[in-house]
């Protein structure tokens, strides 16, 4: 199986190419102001509109109130949504896109009971636990957490590298991974060569046979 990959806090409608022209799936705008890689509607608008075709726009939201979601959808076109605050399946589904609700790895987690709550989303998107922040940690969790029947709807995140992602797929395989900090040089300004390195580490890491 191929595992997608989604390059997020995009903020220039260069790096968008440039993840595009890598082989990258997605790309991820991040509509949460206290973020270092929040982007202005405006701004995503023109960074969405510079994709070509069969690469998905998402927009990342976290507790916003349903105004700003619509307004942000009907000027920017985002393709998905993806969830990172409190929000409840139903409030999830209201807003006529397709979705993904981004679960953080607490020690308590019950990965099966949220899977069966969000059982209307596209994907899980895993991501590491630190008190406070709803994203973006740039750490790692236990990826032997994930239970290998729900790998086809895991989206792994959190604190990806092109150094570790060969491996996490290897272990996890999951459907989809997602990264940020791990291809950029600042936050926001993404790296050209570092984004092809990662795609080129997915893919080695979907080759390795960890049954041999």
């Amino acid at each position: 199986m191929r595992t997608r990959i989604k390059v997020c806090g995009i903020t220039r409608p260069e790096d968008a190419l440039a993840a595009a022209e890598a082989g990258v799936d997605a790309i991820g705008l991040v509509f949460y102001p206290p973020s270092p890689r929040y982007v202005e509607p405006e701004r995503a608008a023109s960074i969405a509109a510079c994709l070509p075709p069969f690469v998905t726009s998402v927009g990342l939201f976290v507790n916003a109130d349903a105004e700003t979601i619509a307004e942000v959808v009907g000027q920017v076109g985002i393709d998905l949504i993806q969830f990172h605050g409190n929000e409840c399946p139903d409030y999830c589904a209201a807003h006529g896109r397709p979705w993904v609700r981004a679960l953080r790895m607490k020690d308590d987690i019950d990965l099966a009971a949220e899977a069966a709550r969000f059982a209307g989303a596209r994907g899980l998107l895993l991501d590491a636990y630190r008190p406070g922040v709803p994203g973006g940690t740039g750490e790692t969790f236990d990826w032997g957490r994930i239970p290998a029947d729900l790998a086809d709807r895991v989206v792994l995140a959190g604190g990806l590298t092109p150094d570790n992602v060969g491996e996490a797929v290897a272990r996890v395989r999951p459907w989809a991974v997602d990264v940020s900090g791990g291809v950029e040089s600042a936050p926001g300004i993404k790296d050209k060569q570092l984004i092809a390195r990662f795609v080129e580490a997915v893919r080695a890491g979907e080759a390795i046979d960890e049954t041999d």
